[in-house]
């Protein structure tokens, strides 16, 4: 049903090109201003984990401790003499205190009164937090001979971010594009064809910017969306194209494998008669659609839903991410069997004009040849290539069991970044726990501080302040190591100890061992979600009980083997030789978006692999014969959009911040091990040796299904 949709899409589309690059045009010109706007209105927040210790301490503050203001924002001024520090001070609280959003605090001089600390309290709500350090960094930052003022605290970290994001995400697609247009040259060998899938990946990435820029006006949206949605919408856009038009191009040649018995949709009647004198195209163009466009349409369908499993977790920043994501790869979909067609149906034969003279053959049979070798290799020894892949995939996954995370917002931004410098200036002032305190809420007057206060690792004891009505008692503890830190997470486990079961504990350590337990202990929620998605959409597809569930054990083949690659690399520093400085730790959100993302990317090449599997298959019936010739057949394709996937991960690796480092890196060993060792080794293997049972379907649930269209 789906392929026959496709085809007289394709028809439609093709009689209407002219219509449909007017509307992508409209789209374009009407998203334009948003989309170079979309960062305008994101938020650094949204990592609150509803029903949380942190989230409790912090609304019992807000609404049960009326004399408190608990310091969210810090002016940190440096100068050369005391008097010059004193008298910016006084202007900057004259600033503050005419900023109805936050209020001026205490004062603390440090260096002998070269140095000092002004809080301010805020009284708006969180979600618009950073556009209040915007506002507060625009009216205070300020450099002159004598004196330097600067706004640090956490939503100021997340404020100077937007303004590098957009920086990295701009060397990110500068480098990333470029990277993508050599590969498809390198692939394709003409112009027409390499441009294609360019346009498409810049179209959906562009639009994409637009619809984050509407959804961020209604909804928290994490400052995350833009870098991620354009590293996955260029990817998927980019691999989508390129699925269709190198389809496109082996059946204008006559190098599409012969119809199987029961054909693809015939051209309907109203695409014969309007291209009675171009049938060839358009019967390719039908053809490329039904097969490689209904491949497109169940891998878009699969990763959306992948993305989706990211809901199982209960923190907004990452649920946002999904969506961008999401519409990201909806709109590439789109592109794909709308935009591309007219595009192809409107160059025609000329798609392998402008060809480049390359030293290797760039036909679409150009690698038939060595990979029809490669597959009667695999076919002669299943056993062997079976046992290395899989071998190889389990050895680089061990490192995962030592996995290690963390959530540091002042790494995210680069060394020399202006929040950064002042704040590890105020830091080696006042001691990392300065600011960020961590919260004892208990229930009786008791008093703890003096064993609190004898705990290693704590700088000072706060004396307890009464709740409105006596009910509650606070006692804030400044610790005396980096409060994001393994050591931090220790000193908490003290603290509760001594504070005892009725006490509640917050601050920003508790926060991000709150926001760490709700990913980590919410994945496996999410693996069972994603499992069933994959396993459904697969069996629909492919009408098979095995095949989809050896898929999805090759899958995680490829996210443990990410796993153990980033353990290795960022928290063990097994690259630090070549100067990079591993931070010792991996990023709290990459586990679960490698997950979602790798599932969702790695059905691309699942779904083109056994769909043109399955073709050979209904041809003749011959298992051993149709995995190699669909292996043959799709190989070199699968080889090329990995490669362009692998360059865009690259890109954002060498431009972005460091938690986009660990993601590209993860998503770009993930995408290269499953497009080779999984793809193009394991599973023609495990296929070989499965024999029949590959498309072993019960009778009853065959008959629940809609009817094949093969």
């Amino acid at each position: 049903m789906v392929e026959r949709s496709l085809a007289r899409l394709a028809g439609v589309v093709s009689r209407r090109r002219r219509v449909v690059f007017a509307v992508w045009i409209a789209l374009l010109a009407a998203g334009g201003w948003f989309s170079l706007h979309q960062n305008d209105h994101l938020s650094g927040g949204g990592w609150e984990v509803p029903g949380s210790p942190s989230v409790r301490v912090s609304d019992a503050i807000q609404h049960d401790f009326p004399s408190l203001r608990t310091p969210v924002f810090t002016v940190f001024v440096t100068g050369r003499t005391p008097a010059d520090v004193a008298g910016r001070l006084r202007e900057a609280r004259r600033t503050a205190a005419a900023d109805p959003g936050v209020v001026p605090g205490r004062t603390v001089l440090l260096d002998g009164g070269r140095a000092a600390l002004l809080t301010l309290g805020y009284r708006g709500r969180s979600a618009n937090a950073i556009d209040e350090a915007t506002r507060l960094r625009h009216a205070l930052v300020r450099t002159t001979p004598a004196v330097q003022t600067r706004v640090i605290g956490e939503p100021a970290i997340w404020s100077n971010f937007q303004d590098v994001s957009k920086k990295q995400l701009a060397r990110g697609e500068a480098i990333g594009f470029p990277l993508i247009l050599l590969i498809l040259l390198a692939g394709f060998g003409t112009l027409v064809a390499a441009f294609a899938p360019l346009a498409l990946g810049f179209a959906a990435v562009f639009l994409t910017g637009a619809a984050i820029y509407a959804l961020s006006r209604s909804f928290e949206i994490s400052v995350y969306v833009t870098n991620m949605a354009s590293m996955i919408g260029i990817g998927v856009a980019v691999d989508y194209s390129l699925f269709i038009v190198s389809r496109f191009r082996r059946e204008l040649h006559g190098l599409a494998a012969p119809a199987p018995a029961k054909p693809t949709p015939p051209l309907p009647a109203g695409l014969r008669q309007a291209y009675a004198r171009d049938a060839e195209k358009a019967q390719a163009l039908a053809r490329a659609m039904s097969s490689s466009g209904t491949a497109v349409v169940f891998s878009g369908a699969t990763v959306a839903v992948s993305l989706a499993a990211l809901f199982a977790i209960d923190v907004n920043a990452l649920r946002s991410m999904a969506v961008g994501a999401i519409v990201v790869v909806c709109i590439s979909v789109l592109a794909s069997i709308t935009l591309l067609p007219a595009m192809l149906a409107a160059v025609g034969t000329h798609v392998d004009r402008l060809r480049l003279p390359l030293p290797w053959r760039t036909s679409e049979a150009g690698s038939d040849a060595f990979w029809s070798g490669w597959a009667r290799r695999i076919m002669r020894r299943p056993v062997t290539g079976l046992a290395v892949g899989a071998g190889f995939m389990l050895v680089l996954a061990i490192p995962f069991f030592w996995m290690s995370t963390f959530t540091r917002g002042l790494d995210e931004l680069p060394r020399n970044a202006e929040v950064r410098v002042a704040t590890e200036h105020a830091h080696r002032l006042t001691g990392p726990g300065f600011g960020a305190p961590v919260h004892v809420l208990t229930p009786s007057h008791a008093s703890i501080s003096r064993s609190l206060a004898a705990i290693p690792g704590v700088a000072r004891v706060a004396p307890p302040v009464a709740s409105r009505g006596g009910r509650q008692w606070l006692t804030d503890v400044t610790l005396s190591v980096p409060v994001e830190s393994q050591a931090a997470r220790r000193v908490v486990h003290r603290i509760e100890a001594v504070a005892g079961p009725d006490a509640t504990l917050g601050g920003s350590t508790v926060f991000d061992m709150d926001v760490a337990h709700a990913i980590f202990g919410g994945l496996w929620k999410m693996l069972l979600v994603i499992l069933a998605a994959c396993y459904v959409v697969l069996f629909v597809l492919l009408r098979s009980v095995l095949l989809p569930l050896k898929a999805v054990l090759m899958n995680l083949l490829s996210v443990g083997a990410a796993y153990g690659v980033l353990v290795a690399v960022f928290q063990w520093g097994w690259l630090d030789w070549t100067g990079y400085n591993s931070p010792g730790y991996v990023e709290t959100i990459v586990p679960a978006l490698v997950l979602a993302v790798t599932f969702g990317l790695s059905m691309d090449y699942e779904v083109f692999l056994l769909t043109r599997i399955r073709e050979r298959w209904l041809e003749h019936g011959d298992n051993e014969r149709a995995v190699a010739e669909g292996l043959t057949l799709s190989a070199r394709i699968i080889t090329s959009a990995a490669l362009v996937m692998v360059a865009v991960f690259f890109a954002f690796v060498v431009a972005g911040a460091p938690s986009l480092k660990e993601l590209g890196t993860g998503l770009g060993v993930a995408i290269l091990l499953d497009a080779t060792i999984v793809r193009l080794l394991i599973v023609p293997a495990a296929m070989r040796l499965l024999g029949g049972w590959n498309w072993w379907m019960p009778s009853r649930l065959a008959r629940l299904l809609p009817a094949p269209s093969h």
